[in-house]
């Protein structure tokens, strides 16, 4: 049997039966554990059916992203060491054009704050933010000498209470963990439809490799109750890093239920439709996975422009990725088509996005290329890496 048809009878008969077992904690690991099976399986036949010889990239040999909980502990601080690193390097912008990037971390953030409108809601969203997270870990590697891969945080655990999350428990092995708790009165998201209730914290974060952090830029739309914009997008504005995770968008949106929706569910049936259900249907008042990765991180992740001064938006967008990259494997016939338009959801009307529109980076980040070159993780040039 061909394999894209044994693959889509398996994802029928894995969505035939989700029903009855995504309410268990330990039914939605195997639930993302079967999809990420089916995905790998699916690319060592399709590397197997390749001539030799005609790439040198493929599933046996690609780089390997993996779940931050299943790192060691000297791996998970080697990464944090990086990050701190990157921090400490100075920026390479004019600071007269970006006089809020005081950091190599900073050029990053002030190049998502730039170009903010023309990457949600739109036909680049995935592929730009693919190679955001691409060139911010060539960064880590070749400027702070970290030998790993990016990891991921993985949603599908401790939704219930993130705090005690490997990602998020405060310990020297995470990324920091919530903020100290302050008085405020939740969040707006979802372009103002969607009210987030206050965690536990909303301070800054107290604990961790980023406790000493200074966030130079933002918030430029802040969405917690008592945060004030900057006056300039890149204005210097340095200050602690804010958290306040949140058990409620986690497990209101970040559900095996919902990703199997987008991976071989209705959803799934295009591209079109698994990005726009991924990033959210927010006059239906459905947060969609992306945006709820950032409101469990809460405080200054929740700005939509600033959002990466947190560390972990990285991993979160990495995971993004995954998602995709399983859509990808279990939809080949499709993987590598595009949707949507060149503006935030279409305002204003705008032409469609093609495979040979420009990723920018921002010269001191990584190469302008088309996004025909950044759909397939295993392409070799620039790309080539799997998830586990």
């Amino acid at each position: 049997m061909h394999f894209h048809t044994r693959f889509a009878l398996a994802s029928t008969a894995l969505l035939s039966v989700s029903a009855a077992v995504v309410s268990s904690p330990v039914c939605q690991q195997d639930i993302v554990k079967d999809l990420q099976e089916q995905a790998i399986a699916v690319l060592k036949e399709k590397a197997a059916n390749t001539e030799k010889g005609s790439s040198s990239c493929n599933v046996f040999n690609a780089h390997v992203r993996k779940d931050w909980a299943a790192m060691p502990a000297a791996e998970r601080k080697a990464y944090t060491k990086a990050v701190n690193c990157l921090m400490n390097k100075p920026s390479k912008y004019d600071p007269d054009v970006v006089p809020g990037a005081k950091s190599r971390y900073d050029d990053f953030v002030a190049q998502h704050i730039n170009q903010t409108m023309s990457i949600h809601g739109t036909g680049n969203f995935l592929s730009w933010h693919r190679y955001f997270v691409w060139s911010y870990e060539t960064a880590l590697k070749e400027e702070c000498h970290y030998d790993g891969y990016q990891p991921y945080w993985n949603w599908f655990s401790y939704q219930d209470n993130p705090n005690e999350s490997p990602v998020f428990d405060g310990s020297d092995t995470s990324m920091s963990g919530d903020g100290a708790f302050a008085a405020h009165n939740g969040s707006v998201s979802g372009a103002g439809n969607i009210f987030l209730p206050s965690g536990k914290g909303g301070g800054c974060i107290t604990s961790g490799p980023f406790k000493n952090m200074t966030v130079n830029l933002g918030p430029v739309s802040p969405a917690m109750d008592g945060e004030a914009a900057v006056p300039s997008a890149f204005a210097w504005n340095p200050r602690c890093l804010k958290r306040d995770l949140s058990a409620y968008a986690a497990g209101k949106w970040l559900t095996s239920s919902n990703l199997l929706n987008i991976t071989t569910g209705p959803a799934a049936s295009t591209i079109e439709t698994f990005q726009d259900e991924l990033q959210g249907r927010f006059a239906d008042e459905f947060l969609g996975m992306h945006a709820a990765g950032h409101y469990t991180l809460g405080g200054d992740a929740g700005d939509l422009y600033a959002s990466p001064v947190d560390p972990a938006f990285w991993l979160h967008h990495a995971m993004l990725d995954r998602v995709w990259w399983m859509w990808q494997a279990l939809h080949f016939p499709q993987a590598f088509t595009v949707a949507g338009t060149i503006t935030i959801l279409n305002r204003p009307p705008s032409r469609n996005t093609t495979l040979e529109d420009p990723i920018y980076m921002g010269q001191s980040n990584a190469p302008e290329r088309p996004i025909s070159q950044l759909l397939n993780t295993l392409g070799g040039e620039p790309l080539c890496y799997i998830y586990l």
